[in-house]
């Protein structure tokens, strides 16, 4: 497999000191997205996951045993997906993984973990009730259309111009299509916002014009954008190029920090809803300096600070190791059945603390319940408008 690559550390992360020459390592899959049509967002999962994984071993591992990443790119296809955790769970023994990444390879890579016994922890999917009946399954990230009703929320108590809103969106991006033709009608219609019919376009479209246009002539008070941060570069230049001065606004999907610059002075006033704030604490700002820093290095100097998705990724990684512990795993290779179940078992009821927030509980679906923070594109700049405290979990 051309797109899998084994690394026990990434380059420019300072090795950890070493650990007991016979220590067991207890091996962790990474299903990242470093190629395809998700590249964008997806490409510094990997640099999130390996300061946690250097952080963790600097520190002496878990129960003084060294975690030993193994990664696999997608290229942002769901079959590639499905293939990583059969990779993981047949041919490198790992007790547990982190991703995968979309709500596409979600879709298809959680009821093949699901068969084979070994948790989950995607980082960035989104769409709500992707884990279904799979119990291996859990996800770091808080449900799309809860993050948007925030927004619509954030709106009214800031007394924005908002009785009337259209919906564009990417066709043939799932998170953005479910976003856009069922959690942005229910939600708007909840707060009796007026809407006509969601009007789409495809990745590969190069000319939005006719789209733009098309809702433009409904007269609306706010656009709601539901697509990847290229594809919503394109319509946020069309918007102003066409006379649109109303607020454009979106959920989790194009909330990437790093995209400021691709919208450019079109992006002014845009409002956007992530799980993550880089300046909350002093952990936010540690993790982001690291962050920055590690990328810098890699080539990827362009990724300054950590889009949620990357904190999510972080986080879930020190959420396996609280887990491991937990679980009193041994990594011994005969118990690995039992002791990738008996991970899934340690995170049910779980709390956990860390760069996206304090006391994290999951819900009965297995879904992080996480705080939203709406930011506003502000002088070209990535500005905190509001906030909302995580749900608390029954």
């Amino acid at each position: 497999m051309k797109r899998r690559t084994l690394l026990a550390a990434a380059a420019g992360i300072v090795a950890a000191p070493a650990l007991h020459a016979q220590a067991r390592d207890f091996v962790l899959g990474l299903s990242m997205v470093k190629s395809g049509p998700l590249k964008s967002p997806g490409e510094a999962t990997e640099t999130a996951v390996d300061i946690a994984v250097a952080e963790i071993n600097g520190a002496g591992g878990i129960t003084g045993r060294p975690i030993r990443l193994v990664k696999f790119d997608t290229g942002s296809d769901p079959r590639q997906a499905a293939t990583a955790v059969q990779k993981f769970a047949r041919d490198d023994n790992a007790l547990a993984v982190i991703g995968p990444f979309s709500s596409g390879e979600a879709a298809v890579a959680f009821p093949v973990g699901e068969r084979l016994g070994i948790v989950q922890v995607s980082t960035s999917s989104s769409a709500p009730g992707l884990t279904g009946n799979n119990t291996y399954a859990w996800r770091m990230t808080e449900d799309e259309g809860k993050q948007f009703g925030r927004l619509l929320t954030s709106l009214q108590r800031k007394n924005i111009p908002a009785s009337k809103a259209e919906i564009i969106y990417i066709s043939d991006e799932r998170v953005s299509a479910i976003t856009a033709t069922q959690f942005y009608p229910g939600l708007l219609r909840e707060r009796n916002i007026a809407f006509g019919e969601p009007v789409s376009f495809q990745y590969r479209t190069f000319d939005v014009a006719p789209q733009v246009t098309q809702v433009l002539q409904r007269g609306p008070d706010v656009v709601a954008l539901a697509a990847t941060p290229d594809g919503a570069g394109k319509v946020l230049r069309e918007l102003r190029r066409q006379g649109f001065r109303g607020r454009v606004i979106g959920s989790q999907i194009f909330a990437d920090p790093n995209s400021v610059e691709l919208f450019g002075p079109e992006g002014e006033g845009m409002l956007i809803v992530a799980g993550f704030w880089w300046d909350r604490n002093d952990a936010t700002r540690a993790f982001t300096t690291k962050y920055r820093e590690e990328n810098a290095r890699r080539g990827l100097a362009q990724k300054k600070i950590p889009h949620h998705s990357d904190a999510q990724a972080y986080d879930a990684t020190y959420l396996l190791k609280q887990a491991i512990e937990r679980a009193q795993v041994t990594g011994d290779p005969a118990r690995l059945a039992a002791e990738r179940t008996a991970i899934r078992d340690a995170l049910r009821g779980i709390r956990f603390t860390g760069v996206t927030g304090e006391n994290t509980c999951f819900d009965a679906a297995r879904d992080a319940e996480l705080p939203g923070f709406i930011v506003e594109i502000k002088g070209q700049a990535w500005a905190l408008f509001d906030q909302f405290p995580a749900d608390a979990c029954s």
